[in-house]
């Protein structure tokens, strides 16, 4: 596998693996989820302004299977969001999600205190893989991340 900046030929992969992941678990066509996100289809763009970046993992035949992405929270100081985090099913399980993760939150220490994030209630995988790797569950939402269909919130310190 290698792990990457987002390039502008990835962006509609990107934007297919987040909406194939959303439809598995009920957030397809939700303006209320990542999958109403006006930037879905244009990433490489959106992640090279300050603070922020977007990685794909590639799988051996130079596939993108998987994406994470750093980005600020409008008005909030100090606290980065984890955004549009989502992996192919056949690749889960495998360790990429973790390596894209702690690509993330390693360009996150330099510039933020905090990383939160939003998920929805149904994707307890999901929810189990960020407090394996040190995300606590938060009863407060933080900022306005457009995302109110996402009802399970985490915050992990970075220093």
């Amino acid at each position: 596998m290698i792990i990457r900046l987002i390039e502008k030929k990835d962006n509609l992969k990107v934007a297919s693996i987040i909406r194939e992941c959303l439809t598995e678990y009920g957030g397809d066509h939700r303006s209320d989820t990542a999958w109403g996100d006006p930037y879905i289809e244009r990433f490489s763009e959106v992640y090279v302004l300050e603070n922020n970046a977007y990685w794909v993992a590639e799988n051996d035949e130079g596939e993108v299977v998987a994406g994470v992405g750093i980005g600020p929270i409008e008005g909030v100081e100090k606290v980065c969001e984890l955004q549009k985090m989502y992996c192919l099913k056949d690749y889960r399980g495998t360790g990429i999600a973790g390596e894209l993760l702690e690509k993330a939150l390693e360009f996150a220490k330099d510039k933020y205190e905090s990383c939160y994030l939003e998920t929805m209630d149904n994707m307890d995988r999901a929810k189990k893989f960020y407090e394996k790797h040190g995300f606590r569950w938060t009863p407060e939402t933080i900022g306005s991340t457009g995302h109110s269909g996402c009802q399970s919130h985490y915050i992990i310190d970075l220093r």
